[in-house]
């Protein structure tokens, strides 16, 4: 009943001004782990709270609070109109003509076939505990784990003028892990760069392939321990989708966020090579590259029906045949900058301001078999698994490792080889691409940890990519 009282509230105390709204977010956490063989405690977590917005004469103001009675909504209220007033005729933007002018109402939920709740304690731990043993294959496995973190968040978002937005989503992070040594040789596999995160129910499990992956982590482990490092040279990079959905994330996602282009983040995250008179017409890779930003895509990490402030979500074309034409904006950032965005206003949780995110951002599928992909390849490496990313102020400059390597040799798959890795540059790395895998290699994957914005805010991404190949690319190993 609570979101209900809320809108009660809110109804009947929002002042006369330009602009009001009223953010309300409920998350419940629990996160389950099995380390080497023991039972770690289960943590559990509720965090409420409501951001009051308000903007008047051109001024913006906001705050937050985890009071949820009348006298503590109250004292917000007044907080952020304190604010605002104190603000006006002092910034850079007029707030005023920057709110939305189409009004929604709606509603969305998460589809789950096997709620949470409904599967016992008892029955989680013993999976986790099934697998912890399945990856402690051997005694050169010296550490290893399998953990299952599961979150419902529900958000109201209501404006004085009309607007109405309930969401409820339902996410789950499955991870497994495991690190190998043979004296002074450390090697460490992961499911996915513990990057299978999707949206629905104890059905993810399933899914994502958690129960079967620990066996061939181990054994990946132990083949990597007495494998050789990664040869150092030019040549052409196939990359599995779970390395290049970071090589999206970085390279994409983050250089094209409008608020990053238009100075914001130069302090903490940095800015961006792309300026916005390269919409439209600036060429991002090859003609084989489509990336499109998906919130509608169910059961992606990041899927929704409306953002943080209200916006509608809708497919966007970002990059199109390898051209850019969109940036990864919400409606205050397309007003600054008079540039396409989409419904990307997002916000970490009810204390922090929804700010340009990224949602679930996507390369699209191609026509390439993978095998015919490395049949392609006379001399070159397959990467799988990021474990390190490294990328400039401008994201532009980047450098990634991975965690398995496969040498590719006259068209064919070779010898397994450790700490792959490989460098370039964002403006000319993507226009290497020279094929795109088919809808059979496509994987749905995604993070948890989007770091950006002062104060912090780490926000979940969903990604889905196909294998990938690109041509005459810096490839080094662990010695270089």
């Amino acid at each position: 009943m609570l979101p209900e009282r809320l809108e009660t509230w809110f109804r009947e105390a929002a002042p006369a001004v330009d602009f009001c709204s009223l953010r309300f977010v409920c998350e419940r956490s629990e996160r389950l782990s099995v380390r080497r063989g023991v039972v770690e405690p289960v943590t559990s977590a509720v965090d409420a709270g409501v951001m009051i917005t308000v903007v008047d004469d051109d001024g913006l103001g906001y705050a937050g609070t985890c009071d949820l009675s009348s006298e503590g909504l109250g004292r917000a209220l007044r907080q952020a109109r304190d604010w605002a007033r104190r603000t006006a005729a002092r910034g850079v933007t007029a707030f005023s003509a920057a709110s939305l002018q189409e009004k929604y109402r709606g509603d969305y939920r998460t589809p789950v076939a096997i709620p949470w709740d409904s599967v016992p304690l008892g029955d989680k731990m013993d999976l986790l505990r099934a697998q912890s043993e399945r990856l402690h294959a051997d005694p050169r496995i010296v550490d290893w784990d399998a953990s299952l973190w599961r979150s419902e968040t529900e958000s109201l978002y209501l404006t004085a003028d009309g607007t109405r937005v309930h969401q409820t989503l339902d996410q789950m992070v499955p991870a497994l892990g495991c690190t190998a040594n043979d004296g002074p040789e450390t090697v460490s596999r992961s499911f996915g760069g513990r990057g299978f995160c999707r949206q629905g129910g104890f059905e993810v499990l399933s899914r994502t392939g958690f129960r079967d992956a620990a066996p061939v982590l181990a054994q990946e482990a132990l083949e990597l321990l007495a494998a050789p490092n990664c040869p150092t040279g030019t040549m052409d990079l196939l990359l599995a989708p779970d390395q290049l959905i970071l090589q999206v994330h970085e390279s994409i996602g983050h250089p094209l966020e409008l608020d990053r282009i238009l100075g914001d983040e130069r302090n903490y995250a940095g800015t961006s090579f792309v300026t916005p008179d390269m919409f439209g017409r600036y060429r991002y890779g090859s003609e084989l590259l489509n990336v499109t930003f998906d919130p509608t895509d169910q059961g992606q990490f990041a899927s929704y029906g409306f953002d943080d402030e209200g916006l509608r979500a809708r497919r966007e074309h970002i990059i199109e045949d390898g051209v850019l034409l969109r940036g990864l904006g919400g409606h205050l950032s397309q007003q600054r900058s008079g540039l396409a965005g989409v419904a990307g206003s997002r916000a970490t949780g009810w204390n922090r301001p929804p700010i340009d995110r990224m949602a679930n951002l996507n390369l699209e599928p191609g026509e390439s078999i993978f095998d015919d992909m490395v049949r392609s390849i006379e001399h070159g490496v397959f990467m799988q698994t990021n474990c390190s990313w490294s990328i400039d102020d401008s994201r532009n400059k980047f450098q990634f490792g991975c965690e398995r390597g496969t040498v590719i040799r006259d068209g064919e798959l070779r010898e397994v080889v450790k700490k792959p890795n490989y460098r370039g540059v964002s403006a000319t790395f993507w226009r290497s691409l020279t094929h795109v895998g088919n809808p059979d290699t496509r994987e749905v994957l995604g993070t948890p940890f989007c770091g950006k914005g002062e104060p912090n805010q780490v926000i979940r991404v969903g990604h889905a990519a196909p294998a990938c190949v690109f041509a005459g690319v810096q490839v080094f190993g662990g010695e270089s």
